[in-house]
């Protein structure tokens, strides 16, 4: 019973310790105990699971950081796509002109009205 409300205690702290971290830190800790996880797991298959927790542990804080500079940089430019919520959308007449302005744009000299709607019958 005192073994697991050491237990419990310890695992309380160590989460209270994390609170208080910026992302930096936060993802290099998650990344250097998932490295050294890793590390000593291969470590124990090659013999000596030590130093495959420790190279293992400094690869994956090296990889945290790595990941946390990626995120930022992708925070720090925004995409440059304009949806159409974004663009006002003419009406009536004016989206008669804004589509020909628009086909006009697209392929400059090569216009031409559409047939007019109805179609005219012809007469004999």
């Amino acid at each position: 019973m005192k073994s697991k409300s050491i237990l419990v205690v310890a695992a309380c702290i160590w989460c209270a310790g994390c609170a208080g971290m910026s992302s930096t830190e936060q993802r290099m800790l998650s990344g250097g105990a998932i490295g050294a996880g890793s590390g000593a797991l291969i470590g124990a298959i090659g013999g000596s699971t030590a130093l495959g927790a420790a190279i293992g542990g400094g690869a994956g804080v090296l990889g945290g950081l790595v990941y946390d500079q990626y995120q930022k940089s992708r925070e720090a430019q925004p995409l440059r796509q304009t949806s159409m919520a974004e663009k006002p959308r003419p009406t009536g007449r004016s989206k008669v002109k804004a589509t020909k302005q628009a086909r006009e744009e697209k392929a400059p000299g090569k216009f031409s009205p559409p047939p007019e709607y109805p179609p005219q019958p012809k007469v004999m």
